[in-house]
């Protein structure tokens, strides 16, 4: 009877260990899979930290971007404005130069078509007829300078030159220098060397003003080129 306890007992202690291991076991296993879980979610964490740190990064470098974009649009209407503002001074600048030019011409036309009109002395010298295409204080202009020695081929330049000065006027004034006359000499009075009338006399205007551009330039054509580089002679 005490032989058969005794094997019940062991058989008992044995199972008891064997169930005790099992529990071990499984405790064991969930233990390590807590761990194995644990570490996949600290890897997980980092990773966000990661990502959220490089997103970071991206914002920034397109926040600097779009500042950068922003500073160029910025510069460049600016200088388009200022090249705007330039380009209608400019116009301005040529309108009223044109306004003035056609203003000169009107009058001179209007005086060589009334001759004597106030007080203009008239021209009586001969003109050749390399200069019948021309009239009015052209024509004596014409006549003047092949009577300097220049050839006919010059008068174009002394044409556009002085159509640029005064519009052939005689009685062009620039009231803000004080020039005067066909020439635009600088005071008028200087032309007063070829006659006292030199302020009304388109013929004594035109024989000072060549002598000028004898002297100084010449010809009509290096003075009209000289004025064309710089804009004035």
């Amino acid at each position: 009877m005490n032989r058969l306890w005794s094997r019940v007992g062991i058989r008992v202690a044995s199972v008891g260990l064997l169930v005790a291991g099992v529990i071990g076991g499984v405790y064991l296993g969930k233990d390590q899979q807590v761990e194995a879980q644990s570490a996949q979610t600290g890897v997980v964490a980092q990773a966000d930290v990661d990502d959220l740190q490089l997103l970071k990064e991206r914002h920034g470098q397109h926040a600097a971007a779009r500042a950068y974009q922003r500073e160029a649009e910025g510069e460049a209407a600016a200088k388009a404005a200022e090249e705007a503002k330039a380009a209608a001074g400019k116009a301005r600048a040529l309108e009223k130069k044109a306004i003035e030019k056609k203003a000169a011409e009107k009058k001179a036309a209007e005086d060589e078509g009334s001759g004597s009109s106030g007080g203009t002395v008239p021209y009586d010298g001969p003109i050749p007829a390399s200069c019948d295409e021309y009239s009015g204080n052209r024509a004596t202009g014409c006549a003047l300078m092949l009577k300097d020695g220049f050839e006919i081929d010059q008068f174009p330049c002394l044409d556009k030159l002085w159509k640029k000065e005064s519009g052939w006027n005689h009685h062009a004034e620039n009231t803000s220098s004080g020039a005067y006359g066909i020439p635009q000499a600088l005071p008028g009075k200087k032309m007063s060397s070829e006659g006292d009338d030199w302020e009304t006399n388109p013929a004594t205007q035109i024989e000072w003003g060549l002598g000028y551009i004898k002297g100084r330039y010449g010809s009509p054509c290096d003075a009209w080129g000289h004025s064309q580089n710089v804009g004035w002679y």
